[in-house]
Parts: C-alpha cells; structure tokens; sequence
C-alpha cells in the first residue's frame, strides 16, 4: 500500500512522467517490463503530447530561423548588383544581423523569464519573419540595412527560447538528444533555402529574384498559427507565471556562483561560435582562390556540408547524454581545431583530400553546438534559465563574428588566416576548465 501511495504521488507531483505512465503498459512494444521507453527515438515518446507539440513547435522555430538568415547568401549576388555594393556594403548585412542577435537575445532572455517561453518564441518567430519580409520591399541600401538589423533581434532571441521550453520538457536523461535535435532543424532550414534560393534565382529575373526570396521569409506566420494553439510553457513555470512572483533582474547573472558560470559560458560560446564562423566564412574561399577547386558553390558540395551538419547535430546529442557535456565539448574543440589546421597544411597536389575533408570538418564544426541546448538550461535556475541562456548564447555570438573579421584583415592570407579558427576552439577549451558537468542535472 505504502508503494503504491508513493508511486501514485511521484506521477502527480512530477507532470513530466505522465506520458510514461501512459505508454508503459505490457502490451506497449516500445516500453521495458520495468516501464522504461526504449527505441531508437525514445527520447521523444517518454515525453508528454504537450512536450512533444513544445518540440515540434521549437523544431519549426529554429529551421525558420535558419532559413530568414540564409536567403541572404542565396539572393546576395544579385541584390549586390542591384544596389551597386561594395563587398564590404554586402558583408556589412550579415555582421550587423550577427551583432544586434547578441541586443535580441538579451531582451528575450529578460522575457522569457517573465511571461513565459512560448509567448516570447512567437514574439522572436514574428519579428525575424516581418522584417525578412520587409527586406524585400527596400529601395535603398540603408533601408535594406536596418530591415536586416531588426531582422536579427528576432533571430537572436527564438532560439534560447525554443531550447529551454524544451528542455524544460525533456526526460533528465534525454535532454541532450531532445535538444540536439532541435539543433539539427538548423540544417534542415539551411537546405530549405538552398532549394528554395536555387528555384527562385534560376526562374525569375535577378532585379525581382532576391526579393521573391525575402518574401519567402513570411512562412513562419504558419508556424505561430499551431504554436499560438497547441504549445504552452511546462506546468511548473506556468504556475510560477500565474502566482507573480518577484522578478529577477538581469544582473542576477553576474552575481555569486551564477557570475563565473555566466563568464565562462559566453567565453564558451565565443570561442565555438569564433571557430565556426572563420571556417563558414572562409575555407570555401580559401579552397576556391588559394587551391583553385571550381567544385565550391555548387549543389553537390553544399549537400555534402549540410548532410554533414545534420548528422553532427544528430549523432553528438547521444554523446551528451553518454559522456557528458564537457566531454562532447572538448572531443569537437579538438576535432574541428585540428581538420582545420589540416586544410591549411595539406600539401598542394592533394586537394582530392581537402575535398574528403570537409564531411568530417562540417561534421564536428557542427555536432559542438548540440550540448549548448541543454547544457545553458542547466546552468541556471528556472527564474534566470532565460536570462542566463540567451546572454550567453547570443553574445558569444557577437563576439564571435569578430573572428571571421579578423581574418579579412590579416595579411597571412586566407589559409594562415584560417588559424583564427583554432584560436577560437582553444577558448572553448579553455572555458571549459571553469565550467561544472552537468550531466544528470534536474532543472531547478
């Protein structure tokens, strides 16, 4: 009787636990005799209907997000033409994105905490896709500019608040490939602009193209339509939402052990994301100009980097929850600091090698962002999650798009310029020598 009463109160009081009770029949074929579910996407049946619609909503986020940001690229060649920029005017709009994300993300932080995940998911979602939108309507280069930069407030801020709301669903010992694939939906957005860029640009005439591209960025409209039905926040936050209490301000997160853990997770994120970027921006110019492959830009080696990304996303959420969280972080650092180092000195005459390469480079650039989800959630407690996450997260972001820059100013040329990109997963690593092991954690 005393077990019962016991197992009874666990289900109540724990709302996270009652897709479990209700799957884990005899009868079930995906359940243990124990009750625990078992399969190759476990991860996403322990968790609740109401989980699993805050999942797909989160998913659909951050796949939109990545799409609005990459119709840029797609469309820059003929905007560029149209407007008459200089390669710095064209650069300048992906910098200015990158740097107002960090503005974005501190605001939604700061919302996220105080009226919930999923209302300030729709606000970002909202914002990235109107001003994509308006993108496409400008007649100048500066109205372009500042579309793009309102753009990027929006962009910043959807993705802290999709991943806590997930995580915040998410079985203790799931979270890390429950928010690994919502970190996969970045390729899955980055493909839907390639096919979508490359029917748009060979259909319509470039005056008109890049614009129909803007346009395009509309369809998150569809996604707040089901999130604004279907989603809402996890239980244990709605009611802390309900009872009003005291609001946390931002500085809390410079504070007592949260300050540390929030320096070093933006050093975290700075160096990753710094890392990354030199390499997106920079090796496929430095395979085109400096090894003189043609093969960059095309359809096939793009496919390849994407595949490549999806799975790095996929198969590193597994290694979260088995290894840990550091030491997923720091196996990528080493990994992706040394692909990269290869590239630069790889002998001329081998460039089939380079080409090999890059599968396993844009696997691991790709897979050392799959612990940031969950790892950031369970860094802070429920009243700062927001606030501590999309800080770290997005001005790591900012700061890193220094990186890619400092590159453009170097006179070692692309390839010993590249070196930047090591120097950035050498701060991740050391940023990781100050930072707890989260694995197991419970969200507070």
């Amino acid at each position: 009787m005393t077990s019962q009463r016991e197992a009874s109160r666990s289900v109540i009081s724990s709302p996270l636990t009652r897709e479990v009770t209700v799957t884990s029949t005899p009868t079930s074929p995906t359940t243990t005799v124990e009750g625990e579910t078992t399969g190759p996407f476990a991860w996403f049946r322990s968790m609740s209907p109401q989980g699993r619609r805050a999942f797909k909503g989160a998913f659909g986020g951050y796949a939109l997000d990545s799409y609005d940001f990459l119709v840029l690229p797609m469309g820059m060649v003929a905007l560029a033409a149209y407007f008459s920029l200089s390669t710095a005017q064209t650069g300048l709009l992906t910098t200015v994105t990158l740097l107002s994300s960090a503005l974005g993300g501190v605001l939604a932080g700061v919302l996220i905490d105080r009226v919930g995940r999923v209302k300030t998911l729709m606000l970002t979602v909202g914002t990235y896709a109107l001003f994509t939108v308006l993108c496409g309507f400008a007649t100048n280069y500066p109205m372009l500019l500042g579309f793009r930069t309102l753009q990027g407030v929006g962009f910043g801020g959807e993705w802290a608040a999709g991943a806590i709301l997930v995580a915040e669903y998410a079985k203790t010992r799931y979270r890390g490939r429950v928010l690994a694939w919502v970190q996969s939906s970045w390729a899955v957005g980055w493909a839907l602009a390639v096919i979508v860029g490359t029917v748009v640009m060979d259909n319509i005439d470039p005056d008109l193209a890049w614009r129909v591209l803007f346009w395009t960025g509309a369809m998150p409209a569809l996604l707040l339509v089901y999130v604004r039905r279907n989603v809402e926040d996890a239980p244990e936050v709605t009611e802390r939402l309900a009872a009003k209490e005291s609001r946390v301000p931002l500085s809390t997160i410079f504070r007592g052990g949260l300050a540390r853990k929030t320096l070093f997770a933006t050093l975290l994120a700075t160096g990753v994301m710094g890392g990354y970027y030199t390499f997106a921006t920079w090796l496929p110019a430095y395979l085109k100009t400096e090894r003189g492959l043609t093969v960059v830009g095309t359809g096939g080696y793009l496919f390849v980097l994407i595949t490549g990304a999806f799975c790095g996303y996929v198969a590193a959420g597994h290694l979260v929850d088995r290894l840990g969280r550091k030491v997923t972080f720091a196996t990528f650092a080493f990994l992706s600091a040394g692909l990269l180092m290869a590239y630069i000195n790889i002998p001329p005459g081998s460039n089939s090698l380079l080409l090999i390469l890059g599968f396993p480079l844009g696997f691991s650039a790709s897979a050392i962002f799959s612990g940031f989800g969950s790892y950031l959630a369970e860094l802070y407690p429920s009243a700062v999650r927001g606030t501590g996450q999309s800080f770290t997260y997005n001005v790591g972001r900012a700061l890193g798009s220094i990186f890619p820059t400092a590159v453009g100013f170097s006179s070692a040329g692309v390839g010993g310029a590249l070196f930047y990109g090591a120097i950035g997963y050498g701060l991740a690593l050391f940023a990781l020598l100050w930072l707890p092991e989260t694995r197991g954690s419970e969200l507070s």
